[in-house]
């Protein structure tokens, strides 16, 4: 699930998307089949990669090598462009700003990969496939961490580094079926000085046992009305996309868990810190509110405490770097 504080939404530049593409990987793989384990070894950069029999540290080794590729192919389309300036002071101040480019880029995979191996440490090895089932979802969300009535508004304002933020999470009348799943359709928009600079159509869904999952967003950054960029869009069960838990039904502290599954674009993680917090916000005060900790790879600089009080909700997010609050002003039913 998108990261709502607005402090993200100035952090994309120019060595980070350079790991947003997928260029195809060259594979080499050995197959031992005389025992029950199989082993598949990739060649990347002359190095074997981990046993594949560890699924998410192979995964993080395959994003990896994706993301070098990307930036090494960015590399060669901004030399492309050097080679077009006529001035050869100019040309080579542009060469070594892709090399210096590259060399952050190179920086922000490894700093991501370490991301992904810190968390397959807590994950283990297992591939990353639920099993969706949709007999065992029911209509409601009526988790108490985590409710969305239909018509129910939360309202949550703060000051950040890019201004006052007012952030409107609507749970519409809308449904959306996703993997053969009747999802409640959200519609969160957030607003920085009167602008706006988030869309987000968010769809979750909770199973029999109170989980609550979050089977996708669609939505769009802005920037002066325009849209400038789509990133962290996608839909459970499209091009090898999965739909993660956002809330446990019972949760306990060390719970850790993927809220999202798109490689490179959309792969939150959730870590329960505590059960027993007491938040005062303009809403109110409340007591034995859970507090999670969120993290993503693909952001390595951004780490955010959400706290979520009993039959209400999210009523604060904190940004663990800066300090930045946003808070639940009220609700509107």
């Amino acid at each position: 699930m998108k990261m709502k504080t607005s402090s993200q939404l100035k952090r994309l530049d120019t060595e980070d998307q350079a790991c947003h593409r997928k260029p195809v990987r060259l594979l080499a793989s050995a197959r031992l089949t005389a025992g029950i384990t199989i082993l598949l070894f990739t060649l990347v950069n002359g190095e074997a990669a981990v046993d594949v029999s560890d699924f998410c540290r192979q995964t993080a080794q395959d994003v990896l090598t994706s993301c070098r590729d990307g930036a090494q192919s960015d590399y060669s389309l901004a030399l492309g462009k050097c080679d077009n300036l006529a001035d050869p002071a100019a040309q080579s101040e542009c060469q070594n700003q892709a090399s210096a480019d590259l060399n952050d880029a190179r920086q922000t995979c490894a700093e991501q990969n370490d991301a992904r191996l810190a968390a397959c440490q807590r994950l283990g090895g297992a591939p990353y496939d639920p099993v969706i089932d949709p007999s065992n979802f029911v209509a409601r969300i009526d988790n108490p961490y985590f409710p969305l009535r239909p018509g129910t508004t939360f309202i949550y304002e703060g000051h950040t580094a890019e201004g006052f933020e007012h952030d409107e999470f609507a749970v519409t009348r809308n449904t959306r079926a996703i993997l053969g799943v009747t999802c409640v359709e959200v519609h969160d928009t957030v607003t920085v000085d009167g602008e706006l600079t988030e869309d987000t159509l968010d769809w979750f869904a909770q199973d029999r046992d109170g989980n609550v999952w979050y089977f996708g967003e669609n939505t769009h950054e802005l920037e002066d009305g325009l849209i400038t960029t789509i990133d962290g869009t996608f839909t459970a069960g499209v091009n090898g996309d999965k739909p993660g838990i956002v809330m446990k039904a019972h949760p306990a502290i060390g719970d850790f868990y993927r809220q999202e599954f798109s490689l490179d674009n959309a792969e939150d993680f959730a870590d329960t810190l505590s059960l027993t917090e007491s938040v005062t916000v303009p809403a109110g005060t409340f007591h034995n509110c859970l507090k999670s900790q969120e993290t993503t790879p693909l952001e390595t600089d951004l780490l955010e405490h959400k706290f979520y009080a009993p039959g209400v909700g999210n009523v604060l997010t904190v940004d663990a770097i800066t300090g930045d609050r946003v808070e639940l002003v009220r609700i509107r039913r």
